[in-house]
This record gives C-alpha cells, structure tokens and sequence, in this order.
C-alpha cells in the first residue's frame, strides 16, 4: 500500500512539472513583420518577457495559461497555450490609448496598468486617413491637450508656429526622438502671439512619415526627463520596417468663401513622401529611409485697405511722376517744383506759401480720388493676412544593427530645409517709412527665411549581466536666417537697397546619455530600478546681418550718430524723420551678435515596485546643474492601485525646474511691433544690459513648478471600451515672459541708447508671474465590428484646462517708477490665460468595410477665446465664440498596395467670429490675429494616393 502511494505521487509531481513547459513563438505585426520588443505577460501574474529583435520569445507557461500579447500602437491580444508553439498577428489601432511607453521605464508594465496618462497616436494610420500632413497639424486635431496654429504678420513665427501641451508655454513641454531629447528652434517668439517670449520645437522638420507612432506624456516628468517637461513630454517613435517602399503623393488646397478679392483658391499644398527599409544581417537589423519634399502656398483673408493712403502731397507727386520729373527733387527746401505741379494735382496755391503751411495744406487725405487718378482699388494695398509660404525638403534615418543576441548599435538622425515667405504690413504711400521716389505707390515688403535643421543621435545598448544598459550621444542644431525683399532702408533714400539680408540665429544641443535598468521578477510583485547620468553642452549665437539692414544714416548717407549734433536724419516732405533698417524686419546689428555657451550634467535614479499584483508605486529623484544658474533637485511620485482586472486608479505629485533658455538670457534686436494698431519700433534689451538696469529689470532665474494627478482608467472588455479621466494642477513660479514696451519717459541716457538700437521703446525678458493651470483630460475609445466585413472605432476625447496669473512679481524699482501696468500688460496676461482654446476635444469614427473602403469622420471642438489687448471697453465683447471643425475622408484601396484618399478639413467652411470693428486695423484683420482657435484658412480640400512596392 505505501508503495501504491508512493507511485501516485510520482505519476501526480511527473504530470504537474510536466504540464509546465517552455513556449516559444514569433510576435508579428498585421503586415507580417516581426515586432521586437513586444511585451509576452502571462494572465492575472507579472511573469512577462519581451520579444528579441526577430520578434521571438521564450516563456515558461502551463498548458491552460492565458498569454496577453500588447505594443504600443497595437491592440492587445489574449491567446491560450495548448503547445510549445504560439505566433501572434498584433492589429494596429488608430484610437488614442493610455499606455506605458514614456513616463515609466519598466518594460514589462502592460498597457491598462500606468500610474500616468500617455496617449499613443498611430501617425502611420492617421496619415492614411486624416486630412492633415505635418506633425503640428495631426497633433493639433487628433490630441486635444496640444495646440499649435499658424501664425500671421508675426515674423519669424509666421514661420514656426508655437506648439504646448495643456495651454503652458511651448518651452514647458520636451519633445524627444526614440526616447532621446530633441533640441529646440533658435528662433525665440517676441511677436504678438501666443508663446511670446518663450522658444519651442519645430516638429514640422521631422516628416510624419517617417514616424511609426506619437506618444504623449499628459504629466510632469522633469525628474524622469530633465528641464522642460513641466507641462509633459511627447516622444516620436521612428518607423523601422523593411523591404518596402512606401509613396504618399498629397495636394489640395482651400475652396473657401472667404478668400481675398483677387484669388479664390489659395493655400495649395503638394507633398512628395518616400519610405524605405532595408533589413541590415540575419538578426533583425534595419536602415529606415524617409524623404520628403513639401510645399505650402499662402493664404489670405483681408477684405480691402479701409483706411486712408494717398495724401494732397502724393498727389503733387503723381503728376510730377507723370511729367518725368525726379521725385526726390520735390523733398529739398526749394517750394518751385510744388507750386509747378500743384495745380494740375487739383490745389490752388499763390505761390507765396511757406513749407510749414504747404505741410498743413498738403496733408489732407485725397485717398479716393488719387484711387482713381491712378486707376488702383483699395484691394491693392492689402496685405497677406494668413499663413505663409512654406518650401521645404526633409530627409530622416532610423538604424538598429544587432551586434549579438545582447547587444545592440543604433542611431537616427536627419537634415530639414525650409524657404519661407512671409508679408508684413503694407507701407503706404502717405507714411514716412515709404520712400515713394523708389516705390510711389508704397509697397508691400516680405520675409524669406532660409531655415536648416540638422540633427543626428547614435547609441549602444544591450544587457551587462541582469541590466539593461544604454550609452547614446544626440546632437542637434537649428539655423534661421532672414533676407527681406521688395523692401527700403527709408533712410538712404535714393541709395536705397531693395533686399537685404537680416542676419539671424541659431541654436545647437550636444547630449550624451548613460542609462542602465534592471527588473527584478522575485522581488515582491516585480521591481524596476533605473539610473543613469546626462551631459549636454548648448549654444546660442545671433548673426548680424548687411550694414543697410540694420542702420539709420544721416543726410550725407553716412550711419547716423545720435551724440553728433550735426548728424540729422533725412525727413519726409511733413518732416517726419526716415527709420532707418530694412523695412519690416530691422537686421541684426553687430552690437545683437552673441555667442553663448552653457553645459549642464544631471544624474537620475528611479524605482518602480509592485508591492502586490494590485498596488504599483513608483519614484524618481534627478539632480540637475547648469553651469549658469546652479543646480536643483526634482522629485516624482506615482502610484496605481488595481481595483480591479478592469478598473485602476492613478495619482502623482511632482515637482519640476526650467532654467531659462540660452534665447531668453542674450537675445537683442528691434523690430516693428503693433500694438492695438500702433506701430512701434521696440528693442528687445538682454537683462544684462544697461538700458535693463536704468529701468530696474532684475537679472533672470529659474522657473520652478509644483504638480499633481489623479485619475482612473477602466475597461469594459464585453463592449471593447476603454475610458480614461485625469485631473491636474500645475503651479508654476517666476514664468518667462516678455515685458510690454517701456519708453524712455524723458531719461537722456534712455532716450540715447534707445536710439542707438533704432527703436523708440523697450521690453525685457523677466521672472515676471506666478500662474496656476488645472484641468480634466477625458478619454473614450471604443472598437466594434459590425459584421465579418464591417468594423467600427469610436474616439471621445476632451481637454480642460485653465491657467491663471496668480501673482505678479513687479521689480521694486518698475513699481515705484508707476510702470507696473507696462512690465506686465493686459496683452501678455491674455496670452497666458486665454489666448488659446481652455477646451478642446473631438470625436472620431473610422468604418472600414471589407479590405476596400475606409471612412473617416471627426469633428474637432475648439473652445472660446478672448483678443489679446491692453484695451477694456465695456460696450466691446472681447471672446470669440466656440467652433465645431468637421473632418471628412473617404478612402478606397484598389488592391493592398493601392490606396486613393479624398475628403477634407474644415469641411463646412467655418470661420472663427469676427473682430470687433475696432480691432479690424482698418480692415486688415477680419479675424484676430493674435488670439487663434484654429486659424482662418477656411475649407481645405484635399486627394491622396499611396501605393507600397515590397
């Protein structure tokens, strides 16, 4: 009998080790290519493994367990082990879905269990079925947390448009590239705009088809990441398939009612796009091809020129023009010439009149029958109210090549040109900045910008016994640099220039990176320990630009000294005196270049423990030193508590640092600002100036935050929904801003330097305010299918945000002086708080039927904002409603390599509310220009065909 036990519990220990066995299998992708770096988990446990570069794994399961196959972008799948062999095909989904891809660095973490909200875009498909193109633009529509829209008649801005998350300033938010920093433009906003006075990432230079998925990071995270992720982070996951080439060809442009008078189809867009993989060895290595060549026409919404333009004396000029005669002759002292042709121009003179009374007389406004003398319309002095012209080409890598099974080299990098045109506001002929012997009609000057992004990042990672360990080095460097054409220096009169390169900027990053993690699977439910160091080296330099761009010269054509008494600047004919610089953008001076250097070095360790299968808490500290403002120490928690296998709730507290950008501390320069219409020539002084002291403007400091979220996320599994809500508050203290314009109030020394820079006013950069953001960020997403051949994906998703100045920190000297409402104005609180949607959100269907037709519908929600002015009449509504922005595409694919798309943007043609008449400067702005829901190009209609070659 004892031996019949004995034989029994034998045969039962054989059958139980016997039942757990090795499985082995490949993880694929829905076009049949391998996924590394899947997560392989088996259910209701932590024991999980990732997929190797061929997309194999290994795991130890029982026959009977349930295995949960997840990867960012795809659709989590469950498959039962009956084997030793189990493959996956992973579907790609186009919803926005929480999961762990930045913001934790556990690799084993699924994708329902992160203590923080990151959503996932999957750019491959949404560049198939969406209407818009670049980066900005799908990010714009798809992500209600993040804003970016076209700016206009702002410069330099005109062409990069800000970009931010949650409403904070787009230098609050860090863009990496494959988990690596990306550096920053170095072009810093000081137009009237949104972001003014801060410096972001221009997205636009990494083509969206070279781009495998978009995460985004909806926390605070500069303990995990470093300076900048105060408002969150947003990584761009490169594509790295192989042995296919993929063709995107794209044009459309806008039909819309609201075009100029003189063009009814604007704003074409022609794009070439080129993807291309070649496998590098046997081990899953690859090189990732992409280029691309854009296009982007301007766009323009003025009406017609309202106010006046043509003056009695520019009529004397018409007819004098008409007679042959040199105009510049009509300026000197010499009255003869006016008396000449005063008659016919239609004044009666006795020719006895001095200059001071013809000024008087002459000044009259003769606009509408100098229109018709000269055969022109108002329509002729519009400016271009819209977007700008964009001309670019982008060519981006993305290699991995296996060395062994453990280690691995990799790098991605790329180059980016843009030609841009730009118009600023139209120089009249009855102003003293036209100079109408050279142009007798005034003219309309433009801003080309020659801008080159060059970056590129190489690293090694593998594993060093049970660690993960990764050493990298990214460099990247951005150009800008201005030549404004069809244009005058108005102080060199007849000597003038036409064109003239402006100078410009430009702004490089060097980072090397040392990271190493471990999980360890014992060690209660599962532990994670990451730590690493970083070193980055940056550089800002300005570049002046040609003598004429940037001078003011005197009667005898020699650069203007302002303590020379007998150095006087030429004057219009009413004695106005002739600014001097390029007009519309005044170019760099010698005095403006700089070239400056800063490095910081940081070190981070971060702990993520489940303590059991229901309760994860994680933490990170990061010490950080800049070598001009010192260090700081930021600290995150986080926790997830599992309620249940379908229900979690999520919370953090985090604290953050931004020193101020290289930008922010050295930038100088003068340009033409208008202010409620008012054109002013303000210098932009560094903090480490004289005319900053005289003024009491205190050196610059770090900015600092305090943040915290709560939320849940859920998961109905019968009705493939899945939901997610996420609370926040963020305290920032001593924002960046850019001051409003001081004048000189009568100081000589104020008065002499503000001359020496071509400009009448001054702002600064300053620690400026204390702000207050908090909000509710809300996402649904549901799948369905409908038939065997008809499935459904439904996406809700809502941002709510409000961001509120707190305090306002006026230097003692500024307050004493009375000047608290010039150093930080109406104008720039309106920029913080509401110049930007606070409320955005859309909801997305996408129907495919069979393996031929796509259907996309989304209709985007951009809340209500209010002009951006220093003005507050009460009889005035100052906010521009709420909009409702519908997109509609239709795809077909004429065999699986074909597929034709058309549809539009902006589909019903909407327009955000029109300015109040007094905010139209004369009919230039129907629409503001300063406050922007979402632009005011109108209804783009588009086509699209991408074939695939494998």
């Amino acid at each position: 009998m004892k031996r019949m036990k004995l034989a029994f519990l034998f045969v039962l220990l054989v059958s139980f080790v016997s039942s757990a066995q090795e499985v082995t299998g490949t993880v694929y992708d829905d076009q049949n290519v391998p996924l590394p770096g899947a997560s392989v988990l088996i259910k209701g446990t932590t024991t999980g493994v990732i997929t190797d570069f061929d997309g194999k794994y290994t795991i130890e399961a029982n026959v009977g367990d349930i295995l949960v196959f997840s990867y960012v972008g795809f659709n989590s799948q469950e498959a039962t082990v009956t084997g030793n062999t189990l493959d996956i095909t992973l579907q790609a989904g186009l919803a926005l879905e929480n999961v762990v891809v930045i913001g934790s660095r556990n690799v084993n973490r699924t994708a329902t269990d992160t203590p923080v909200p990151v959503d996932v875009l999957d750019v491959t498909e949404l560049v198939q079925t969406a209407p818009q193109v670049t980066v900005t633009e799908i990010l714009n529509y798809a992500a209600p947390s993040f804003t970016s829209n076209p700016q206009t008649i702002s410069d330099g801005t005109d062409h990069i448009a800000p970009a931010s998350l949650r409403g904070l300033g787009p230098d609050q938010v860090l863009v990496l590239i494959n988990g690596k920093r990306r550096h920053k433009t170095g072009l810093v906003n000081v137009n009237g705009t949104f972001g003014r006075g801060s410096v972001g990432t221009d997205m636009t230079t990494i083509p969206s088809n070279s781009i495998s998925r978009i995460e985004i990071l909806r926390d605070g995270a500069a303990a995990q990441y470093g300076s900048d992720a105060i408002a969150g982070v947003i990584n761009i996951v490169l594509k790295n398939s192989v042995n296919e080439l993929q063709v995107d060809i794209n044009t459309g442009a806008h039909f819309t009612s609201e075009h100029s008078p003189a063009k009814k189809i604007d704003g074409e867009k022609v794009s070439l796009g080129l993807n291309y993989g070649l496998p590098i060895g046997q081990d899953g290595g690859f090189i990732n091809f992409t280029g691309n060549f854009n296009f982007r026409g301007w766009t323009n919404r003025m009406q017609a020129w309202e106010g006046s333009i043509f003056n009695g004396y520019n009529s004397i000029e018409r007819v004098a023009a008409d007679d042959n005669y040199d105009l510049s002759l009509l300026l000197d002292d010499d009255l003869t010439d006016i008396f000449q042709y005063a008659g016919a121009a239609g004044f009666t003179l006795n020719g006895t009149e001095t200059k001071e009374e013809l000024q008087g007389i002459l000044g009259v406004d003769v606009t509408q029958q100098e229109l018709l003398a000269r055969g022109l319309q108002r329509s002729d002095f519009n400016m271009r109210v819209g977007q700008s012209e964009l001309r670019g080409a982008q060519f981006f890598a993305n290699l991995s090549i296996p060395l062994d099974e453990n280690l691995e080299l990799y790098g991605f990098g790329g180059l980016s040109f843009k030609n841009g045109n730009a118009a600023g506001f139209y120089r009249l002929p009855n102003q003293s900045r036209a100079y109408t012997p050279a142009y007798i009609n005034g003219f309309l000057p433009e801003i080309n910008s020659s801008i080159l992004d060059k970056s590129a990042a190489f690293g090694i990672k593998g594993m060093l016994g049970d660690w993960n360990v990764d050493f990298s080095n990214s460099y990247g460097k951005n150009e800008f640099l201005y030549r404004v054409t069809n244009s005058n220096n108005a102080s060199l009169v007849n000597s003038t220039p036409f064109e003239a390169d402006s100078g410009g900027f430009n702004y490089s990053e060097n980072t090397t990176n040392f990271d190493m993690s471990r999980f360890f699977e014992d060690t209660m439910a599962g532990l994670n320990i990451a730590f690493g160091a970083e070193y980055r080296v940056e550089n800002y330099a300005i570049v002046a630009g040609e003598e004429a761009s940037y001078t003011q010269y005197n009667t005898l054509g020699n650069p203007h000294d302002p303590t020379d008494m007998n150095s006087t600047v030429p004057t219009d004919f009413f004695g106005n005196s002739r600014p001097g610089g390029i007009q519309v953008f005044p170019g760099f001076k010698p005095d403006n270049e700089v070239d400056a250097f800063r490095n910081t070095i940081a070190g981070y360790f971060d702990v993520e423990a489940d303590f059991t299968e229901s309760i994860l808490l994680s933490g990170a500290v990061r010490y950080e030193n800049f070598s001009d403002f010192g260090g700081t120490l930021n600290f995150k928690l986080a926790t997830r508590l599992k309620i249940s296998e379908n229900f979690n709730l999520r919370g953090g507290g985090q604290t953050g640092f931004r020193a101020p950008s290289l930008h922010q501390i050295h930038y100088s320069s003068t340009s033409t600002l208008f202010v409620d219409g008012i054109p002013n020539e303000v210098g932009i002084f560094p903090n480490t100036s004289r005319v900053a002291r005289l003024l009491g403007i205190e050196p610059l400091k770090e900015e600092t935050s305090i943040g915290a979220t709560a939320g849940f996320t859920a998961r109905v599994p019968s009705a493939n929904l899945k939901f997610t809500l996420d609370g926040y508050l963020i305290n920032i203290d001593d924002r960046v801003i850019l001051t409003g314009q001081f004048s000189d109030n009568g100081n000589p020394e104020l008065a002499n330097l503000f001359q020496q820079a071509n400009a009448t006013q001054a702002a600064f950069f300053a620690n400026s305010v204390d702000t207050q953001t908090k909000g509710l960020d809300f996402v649904v997403d549901h799948k369905a299918n409908i038939s065997d051949n008809v499935s459904l994906t439904n996406t809700l998703a809502f941002t709510l945000s409000e961001t509120s100045v707190e305090k306002v920190k006026v230097p003692q000297a500024i307050a004493n002086a009375g000047l608290s409402d010039t150093y930080f104005d109406p104008t720039s609180r309106i920029y913080l708080e509401s110049a930007v949607p606070t409320t955005k959100g859309n909801l997305s269907h996408n129907v495919k039927i069979g393996d031929n037709w796509n259907f996309f519908l989304r209709n985007g929600y951009f809340g209500e904002v209010r002009e951006a002015t220093n003005e507050n009449d009460p009889t005035i509504d100052y906010t521009f409603g709420a909009k409702i922005v519908t997109d509609f595409t239709i795809g077909y694919s004429f065999t699986d390599s074909a597929t034709f798309t058309i549809g539009a943007n902006n589909l019903l043609d909407v327009y955000p509310d029109k300015n109040d008449p007094a905010f139209r400067s004369d009919g230039r702005f129907i629409y503001s220009r300063r406050s922007v829901q979402f632009g005011q190009n109108g209804r783009y209609v588009f086509g699209r065909l991408t074939f695939k070659i494998k």
